[in-house]
């Protein structure tokens, strides 16, 4: 058996689907219409008495639409990242599908008339489109096949992809977390997507651009780790088990993960990195990413690590993750809530 088909057995038998589903949760619905804006994230915010997968999906589904009805667009650390969350909290509802369809707008609508505002808003469209469809029932639709062939239009010569650089870590600091983000969606798109003859050039320059532009931190070598275990042949048999290795050897005493030990970034405000610190985005991507990475949900480091996510969700139903930017908005707290959800249903810990 090739290692390509070795490890596509593996992933299959650990994970049947991209995101795993789990039980429905308790919390009123929440919509457009009445939603009402989350206060703000905070380190200081109670830890809850327990566990809520209720107030998990009520924190993120208010962030997300809060964050399209303020702000009329989608960003990676508040709605992106929850459309790729959104299949852990069990079935469509009317904020799934009001976060989907302005997805599909920007495609459908906004793309033709106006452009896109970004290069990122394209690669980042095409991923949660191409996720949800294959979470959903495998099905490529219309609007997804037409982000991931604009994603390939605006691919670069050289392989790469130009993304937005705010100096906003860990997702808007440079462009070769877009590369990442490109490898993803190629790689998570149903329907073979990727195996077509007329994305074999757009592979071949992204993996030539990969190969040798190195990626500047852990953080983007585990987005890569991700991509592998949906398409292997990102990375080399050696390079996965040592990113594997390096990410399970930063756990911290109490269990969890620290983002800020992920990369180097340096805060904007001159403080120090909260390395041992750990936070929600931390842990969620580092037990996630495991268990994609095929560790077993029983391994004694993730059990720790669940551990900690369980006991570690604030009374809103968020985990808090501190900015690696700096103390204001710590809107990374979204992407953290995301990325533990998808953590706790990749270990079957939502039932």
């Amino acid at each position: 058996m090739s290692r390509m088909s070795l490890l596509l057995a593996v992933c299959s038998s650990l994970i049947a689907i991209p995101f795993v589903s789990a039980a429905t949760p308790d919390a009123e619905a929440v919509t457009l219409a009445n939603v009402a804006e989350p206060s703000e994230n905070s380190p200081d915010e109670p830890l809850a008495r327990e566990f809520s997968l209720g107030r998990a999906k009520h924190f993120l589904d208010s962030a997300s639409l809060t964050w399209q009805k303020q702000h009329d667009c989608m960003t990676c650390h508040t709605n992106y990242l929850y459309m790729l969350a959104r299949p852990a909290l069990g079935p469509a509802d009317e904020a799934q599908r009001t976060v989907r369809q302005y997805a599909e707008d920007l495609v459908t609508e906004r793309w033709p008339k106006q452009g896109p505002r970004w290069d990122a808003e394209v690669v980042m469209t095409a991923l949660v489109l191409a996720a949800d469809d294959a979470a959903r029932d495998g099905k490529l639709r219309p609007a997804t096949r037409t982000a991931l062939e604009r994603m390939r239009s605006v691919q670069k010569d050289h392989g790469g992809f130009e993304w937005i650089r705010c100096e906003w870590p860990p997702f808007e600091n440079d462009h070769e977390f877009g590369a990442t983000m490109a490898a993803l969606a190629f790689s998570v798109a149903p329907e073979s997507y990727a195996d077509s003859a007329e994305v074999q050039p757009n592979l071949e320059r992204l993996h030539k651009y990969l190969e040798t532009t190195p990626l500047p931190t852990l953080h983007h070598r585990l987005m890569l780790l991700w991509a592998d275990t949906f398409r292997p042949g990102w990375l080399k048999a050696e390079a996965r088990s040592e990113v594997l290795n390096t990410l399970l050897a930063l756990q911290l005493a109490d269990g969890g993960w620290s983002a800020a030990t992920l990369g180097d970034w340096k805060r904007a405000d001159g403080s120090p990195q909260a390395v041992q610190t750990s936070d929600g985005y931390g842990t969620g991507l580092a037990i996630y990413l495991a268990r994609r990475a095929g560790v077993r949900a029983d391994d004694a480091r993730l059990v720790r690590g669940v551990a900690w996510l369980k006991s570690h969700q604030r009374e809103s139903g968020r985990w808090f993750t501190r900015s690696l930017h700096q103390d204001s908005r710590h809107y990374l707290t979204h992407a953290g809530t995301s990325m533990a959800v998808m953590a706790l249903a990749a270990c079957d810990q939502l039932r």
